[in-house]
């Protein structure tokens, strides 16, 4: 058995987080408020601080120098294992990480809905047993303070497909929560409530 704990959107705000002891930490974007060299020196520092084995992160649509410059976040970020359309194999389960999201806005890694996304999603493997996305798959988690849905219609597309043990995202605060579905299971781990309150605590996951 492997525990995994499930954290996102922490906007700067991590070592303000009471993080559960585990095996595998899991962030799932968007560590900073906007992506600027000092946030993510201040992450790396908190990140070090916690007692995982691994830690596995990806980028959100605030974390605008890790789109930039991928190679100075690398450095920046240290041991952990930062992921960008990538995978790793760790203690016998094998995760991909992907920050890409329907467009918002003018923020980073944001993408046309349709094939733009949908090619992103092809790449994912299909013996993937943990898929983290900074965005939610449509009609999961996904829905908004006024229950509009805004998640991607791709990804739920590329569940299907690939059919993963755990999928963590985050990015839509107030969607905060775990479900089970068709052998999913699925965390939306948004720390942060819509107020960008770091009150919404880590879930942990056993595989």
């Amino acid at each position: 058995m492997v525990r995994i704990v499930c954290i996102s959107d922490t906007h700067n705000r991590l070592a303000r987080v009471t993080v559960p002891a585990g095996d595998i930490l899991v962030h799932a974007g968007d560590f900073t408020g906007h992506g600027r060299e000092p946030e993510i020196v201040a992450f790396a520092d908190a990140l070090r601080a916690l007692p995982h084995r691994d830690k596995v992160v990806i980028a959100g649509n605030h974390d605008f120098l890790c789109q930039s410059t991928p190679a100075r976040v690398r450095e920046l970020l240290g041991e952990c294992h930062y992921l960008c359309d990538a995978g790793i194999t760790l203690g016998g389960l094998s995760f991909w990480g992907s920050p890409w999201q329907p467009e918002f806005f003018d923020w980073a890694f944001n993408l046309p809905r349709g094939p733009a996304l949908a090619a992103k999603w092809a790449s994912i493997p299909t013996d993937t047993d943990v898929l983290i996305t900074h965005g939610p798959p449509r009609g999961i988690l996904d829905r908004t303070h006024d229950g509009t849905p805004v998640g991607c219609d791709d990804l739920l597309a590329a569940r299907r497909r690939v059919r993963p043990r755990l999928h963590v995202f985050g990015h839509i605060h107030e969607a905060y929560g775990m479900l089970e579905r068709d052998g999913t299971i699925y965390v939306n781990a948004a720390t942060c409530d819509l107020r960008y309150r770091p009150i919404q605590p880590p879930i942990v996951v056993d595989l």
